[in-house]
């Protein structure tokens, strides 16, 4: 019986002898070698492109399951698309020929998909052992589509950080045979961002741990509201990478290091991945499985030095010293230490001293947004990810320009940080009545 599943395995590099724990699809007929070879290749990406990539074989392997008498691999693609952005359900008897019942995908989602499949058949056919031909070939661009070609890339390569060494070797006369789906621009009519007159409520009567403030979630929420981390990015920060500012009185000085390659602790280590697997039993936190519980995003921000660390920036200034005062009360009253038996460096531990997790966060930062009377929703900002978009906001708002809000918010594009300082459609007419 045909069935498709993903699993993990263990898989070593016969060339330089690394080992590595990497998603794969199971069949029944084995696994799916070529793929896990493609993941292994690419393992520098994240891990959630990795399991995307996984997601959208299995959708295609269980497609190509259903439909075995296509006998074109391109024509069996362009179905597969189509039977993504359609669904597969006839609704007038609520009956799937296909027994597949898959429900519409919006055109981003089926467009991502289309993007794996084609990048891992790509990646087969350039193997030494692949003659087959591509399965989403090229053809010849029409003259629009070719200015569309290379008015995208030269778009993209405008923004791109040290541009100039980019390689400009592309095809751009060329298209794919199963093109992507035409995506509508959408503006969103909200820029949702966290209340700014909850936020005080939030951090002085949401969080409280048996009765008492809770510093940890305090400080954490004050790094994604007044610094506009990522919550990922907290989770990476080291202990010793809060200090106070040898240049500005009762401030705190904070520093976000990359989690593999920026400079250890200890100098007696290249970076921080030979820091944690030389002393501790951790790793990088974005080197373990988006399934793993200390898995930690990493989103590749623009670094301000060479040592591979940016520093935060208070919006507004004074919260820097509001940020010291609640960082020493939770080293001095509640962080739990690491045991002698498993020691790590990370700020911020959970109960039992282990690195804390983002899961946990949440948790504790949803139960803090109801305790004030609010619901936790991402439509209305009261997510996590709220408080970034109310950073950028309140840069815009003390009027800094669009690249020094690029600066404040380490973004590698001076367009990145427009969704954040979007207004509302009521303060866009409120402002529209104050002119009149």
């Amino acid at each position: 019986m045909a069935y498709v599943k993903k699993i993990y395995v263990n898989y070593k590099d016969c060339t330089s002898h690394t080992s590595l724990v990497l998603p794969c699809i199971l069949t029944e007929k084995g696994v799916i070698i070529s793929h896990l070879r493609y993941l292994a290749w690419f393992n520098s990406k994240s891990e959630a492109w990795k399991e995307r990539s996984c997601y959208a074989l299995q959708l295609l392997l269980k497609y190509i399951n259903s439909v075995p008498n296509i006998d074109s691999a391109t024509k069996l693609l362009k179905a597969f698309t189509e039977a993504l952005i359609t669904g597969t359900i006839n609704y007038s008897n609520n009956k799937d020929p296909l027994d597949l019942y898959w429900r519409p995908r919006s055109v981003r989602d089926t467009n991502n998909l289309l993007f794996h499949i084609t990048h891992y058949t790509d990646f087969l056919m350039l193997q030494d052992d692949h003659s087959a031909n591509r399965v989403n070939p090229f053809r010849k661009a029409t003259s629009y589509e070719e200015r569309l070609n290379w008015c995208a890339y030269y778009h993209k390569q405008a923004n791109v950080f040290l541009n100039h060494l980019t390689h400009k070797d592309l095809t751009q006369n060329q298209v794919r045979l199963v093109g992507s789906f035409h995506e509508s621009m959408v503006d969103y009519e909200y820029a949702v961002r966290f209340p700014e007159n909850h936020l005080e409520r939030l951090l002085y009567l949401g969080f409280e741990k048996n009765g008492n403030i809770d510093f940890k979630s305090q400080a954490i929420t004050m790094l994604m509201n007044y610094c506009g981390l990522r919550k990922s990015e907290i989770f990476h920060i080291y202990i010793s990478d809060i200090t106070l500012h040898p240049n500005h009185h009762n401030e705190a000085l904070v520093r976000v290091y990359h989690p593999e390659l920026g400079s250890s602790p200890d100098s007696a280590f290249k970076n921080r991945k030979e820091y944690l697997l030389a002393t501790t039993s951790y790793k990088p936190r974005n080197n373990y499985l988006f399934s793993e519980r200390l898995y930690a995003g990493w989103k590749a921000p623009l670094l301000t030095s060479k040592l591979g660390y940016f520093e935060v920036v208070f919006i507004p200034p004074e919260k820097a010293k509001d940020f010291l005062l609640i960082w020493a009360n939770y080293l001095k009253y509640q962080r739990i230490e690491p045991s002698k038996s498993s020691p790590h460096p990370f700020a911020f531990t959970n109960s039992l001293g282990e690195p804390e997790t983002i899961k946990n966060f949440q948790r504790l930062h949803k139960n803090a947004v109801k305790r004030i009377g609010l619901i936790c929703k991402k439509d209305l900002g009261t997510t996590e990810h709220g408080h970034r978009h109310a950073y950028g906001f309140r840069a815009a708002q003390a009027g800094l320009s669009q690249v020094e809000i690029q600066k404040a918010m380490h973004h590698k594009s001076p367009t990145s940080c427009l969704v954040y300082i979007k207004p509302t459609l009521e303060e866009v007419q409120e402002k529209l009545r104050k002119i009149q």
